[in-house]
Order: structure tokens, then sequence, then C-alpha cells
């Protein structure tokens, strides 16, 4: 595949070699113009953006740059399954204003301080259940656990229940691809309609339970939020459930399973972590961040005629950030191809550029990610990836399917 045939929106094109992917970036960051993209399947304009400057700049201008009617998803939400989007990450405001102002209460430092302990715990639980297993898939044993452990005890589902709100996720993040086939065959509106209505289904029920016995979680901190004279609707909190569930488990895991194996690829940068595990663990975490980029784009909808990026765009195109694009600009980062936990400034944006959509949960996740990493080395320093990563199929996440692991 040369150059200029490679499609980020193909699924073979997060097939090749990383460094093949790298190169086709770095060609668009350095014609600095927005590339034009075909989307199989898709009727619409299509536009990439790959500079750090430039997906910095769209994602501050949300009146010119639109995250509706949906960011997460190259198609527009299937009417059949309409009334399940449109969770905050693809709201403007004054409607994102509104829900993120009630959210952001659960992701106070208090709040998320007061997790320290729960996390701790569950570490240990998780490093213990590995101690006993031995060499096994670390996305499934280690990695999977703990963030759906944490987003669960926030919102008070039921362990019982765990494993349909997973399963749930990981479908519901593959229908953003166009050529995703569900495992079952069956047809991909009606399955993504299945599982959200899984996930607005279960928040209902609670909902409903923690309004006649209040309870230490989220749901009891959502359904009694009043912000401006106006409460919640049914609708609202199935939505941020979703979202509160696959944005909670999902780049978490995934960039658990890419540290990994960044530090069994680079020894010098290991033995450097291992060598002031405390002091560096930070350092590690933000520069896998940055170097996986877990999260690959958003999508933007322009909302009137613009000059940008070297191009004329016109209302209705849609552009697609990179963030794998903009943490390896040469132009934002020194070297940005070397692996460096010790690198200052990092200014990524796998957390999303800055601007009201930056993630809520960016301070949770790093809790979680230090907190399990340091028990993991702590215990188990010789840790490390026995065989390469099994890429999950997706254009949209960089995740790690399966990841053998040795210690």
């Amino acid at each position: 595949m040369s150059l200029e045939t490679m499609n980020p929106t193909d699924f073979a094109f997060w097939n090749l070699d990383s460094a093949e992917r790298d190169s086709y970036f770095a060609r668009i960051r350095k014609a600095a113009r927005a590339e034009p993209l075909d989307v199989a399947g898709v009727e619409g304009t299509f536009y990439a953006l790959a500079r750090h400057d430039d997906v910095a700049e769209a994602s501050r201008r949300p009146e010119l740059f639109s995250s509706e009617p949906i960011a997460t998803s190259l198609a527009d939400p299937p009417e059949a399954a309409r009334r399940f989007f449109g969770a905050m990450i693809s709201m403007d405001d004054p409607r994102h204003a509104r829900l993120r102002r009630i959210v952001s209460r659960a992701f106070t430092p208090r709040m998320i301080g007061g997790l320290r302990g729960t996390i701790e715990r569950e570490a240990v639980r998780i490093a213990d259940d590995l101690a006993d297993r031995g060499p096994c898939d670390f996305v499934e044993h280690v990695a999977r656990p703990l963030p759906l452990f944490v987003i669960c005890t926030m919102m008070g589902i039921p362990e019982e229940r765990y494993g349909a709100v997973l399963e749930a996720s990981e479908i519901i993040l593959a229908m953003g691809d166009p050529g995703f086939v569900p495992p079952d065959g069956r047809d991909r509106v009606t399955v993504m309609a299945e599982k959200f209505g899984i996930l607005h289904g279960m928040m209902a029920e609670l909902a409903a339970e923690r309004r006649e016995r209040p309870a230490d979680d989220l749901v009891t901190a959502l359904v009694n939020a009043d912000v401006d004279g106006q409460a919640l609707t049914a609708e609202e909190l199935g939505k941020l459930f979703g979202l509160l569930v696959v944005a909670g488990t999902e780049t978490t895991r995934t960039t658990l399973s890419h540290v990994l194996t960044l530090l069994t690829e680079h020894e010098e940068q290991r033995e450097l972590l291992l060598s002031g595990l405390d002091e560096r663990l930070p350092g590690t975490v933000e520069e896998s961040l940055r170097y996986a980029s877990p999260v690959s784009w958003m999508r933007r909808t322009l909302t009137r005629d613009l000059d940008f990026a070297g191009r004329s765009l016109r209302e209705g195109d849609r552009v697609l950030l990179y963030y794998c694009s903009a943490n390896r600009d040469e132009l934002a980062f020194h070297d940005p191809g070397r692996f460096d936990i010790t690198r200052s400034p990092n200014p990524h944006v796998a957390f999303g550029a800055p601007g009201p959509h930056f993630c809520l949960g960016a301070n949770l996740a790093r809790l979680e990610l230090t907190t399990l990493l340091r028990e993991l080395f702590t215990r188990f320093p010789g840790l490390h990836a026995a065989a390469a990563p099994v890429r999950q199929p997706s254009t949209f996440v960089n995740g790690v399917a399966r990841l053998d692991c040795a210690f």
C-alpha cells in the first residue's frame, strides 16, 4: 500500500505496521493541509486534520467545529438508534455545558481522592490474582478488571452485571466503524440499539431505586442533580450512563496494555522506570498516552463555510481530529518517534485537545493507571509482554484485544 492510497478510515490501514501509518500522517502534516478522505459507505465530505495546532484550534472553536450530531462515528446515527445518541460528548453548548456542570461533580479532586483506597485495594486483588494465575492474557486478567470495577463502583452497578456492561461497551465502540460486522451476523443497527438499550435499562432501574433509596454513588448524585432549575431527564441519564461506561473502561484498559508493550520494547525505559518507580510513573503514563494515543480521532462537523488548514471547508463538511497524528507532530514534540518517559513538556492530546470537550475523567484515569502500574512493577519487576499485541479491529480506538504476558 503506497502513501497515496492509504486511507485511515479503512480497517486495512490500521493493520499496517505502525511505521507505515506514521509515514502517512507525517506526509499530511508536512503538506500542512487538511487531507480529503474517501469514507466507504458514508455520504458527505470528510477531511483529516493531522497537525497538533490544527487539532487544538478546531477543539477550541466548537461554534465552528460542532460535535453534533455525533463525535464518535463516521456516519450519522441511524434513525432507529437515534434516541440512544446525543450524550454530552456529541453535544454543543448550551446543552453540553449544562450536562458537564452536573457530571463534573463526580470528578472533583475530592471525589477522585475518595476513590483512591478503593482503587488501591482492587489493584492489590488484581496483582494477587496474577501471582496465582501466572502467565496469561494481560488484557483479560489485568488491564480489563480495574477500569470496569471503578466505573461500576462509581455508578453503583451490581457485580453480577459487570459482564453485560463490558460486552455492551465493546460492541458500541466497534459500531463506530462502518466495516464492523456484529459477531452474531445480525443487523448492525439492531445490535447497536439492543446494547444501548441494555445500558439505558440498567440506568432506568438504578435511577428509580436511588430515588427511593439514595446511596453513596454517582447515580444518586445524578438523579438528584438540579442545575439552573432543571433536573436530568430519564433519556439524559441513560445517555450519560452509556458515555461513562464506554469512556470509563475502554481507554484506561487500552493504555495499560500499551504501557506493558512499550516497556517491553524499550528495555532502557523500563530500567529507568524501575530505578525510581514513584518518581517516574507519572511521566511513563503521560508518554504512553502520547505515544500510543488510545483514541485515534474524534469527528467535528462544520457549522459554516471556513478557510482552515489550507482548505476552503464548507458548511456540513466533516473533519476528523487525528489525535494519533497530533501526538507525533514534529512541531509540537522533540523527536516524537522516540518513547521517552522523561519527556517534558508533554502537551499530548490523548484526552482530547484543550476546549470544552477535554476528558472529564482524565485525572481518574491517571489515578487508575499509576496505582495499578505501581502495584504490578513493585511486585513483578520482570512483567513483560510475551508476544506481539493482537489489535482490536477499529479505526476509532487503538485498542488491544489480547496481550500475552509473563513475569
